[in-house]
């Protein structure tokens, strides 16, 4: 999965702990800034496929501090997207 719209506050732990009650969490890679150590606003997150549907159904659009996350399926998000080269 992939998630967007984190605040720069956000940690990989955090994370990882909002998603955890929607089934099990195998990776979280949080992008962080390299000089100021804060996160980017996005993040990639590995679940299995009915639990990452059903964490997407609940976190999708809802607030972490002052923005929105927006959380989807990487796939989905590739197809949207399209090729760009």
């Amino acid at each position: 999965m992939i998630i967007r719209g984190l605040p720069k506050s956000m940690t990989q732990m955090t994370l990882e702990h909002l998603f955890t009650p929607h089934g099990r969490v195998f990776d979280v890679r949080l992008s962080k800034d390299l000089f100021s150590d804060e996160c980017k606003g996005f993040a990639q997150l590995k679940m299995e496929g009915h639990e990452a549907r059903a964490a997407i159904a609940a976190l999708d659009g809802s607030s972490q501090g002052d923005s929105y996350m927006r959380v989807s399926l990487l796939d989905e998000n590739k197809k949207r997207r399209g090729k760009r080269w």
